[in-house]
């Protein structure tokens, strides 16, 4: 799980008001879901640049799954 994940989960427990089905609540998590989308492209480009690929023959988008899903 990425610090990202981490915190929404969080939020989810500390504040589930922000998960609502109200226009606020969902305009909240389509951002916070904006964030998570940036993390993942980050830390699949850092492994193709070769930056926590050590040896492992798999694609990035394969590491992330394993790694943070």
């Amino acid at each position: 799980m990425t610090a990202l994940q981490q915190v929404f989960n969080d939020l989810i427990e500390m504040h589930p008001q922000f998960f609502n089905l109200t226009p606020e609540g969902k305009n909240f998590v389509h951002h916070f879901h904006k964030y998570l989308e940036v993390e993942r492209e980050q830390i699949v480009k850092a492994y193709d640049k070769g930056e926590f690929n050590c040896g492992v023959n798999e694609s990035a988008e394969q590491y992330y799954v394993k790694t943070y899903k």
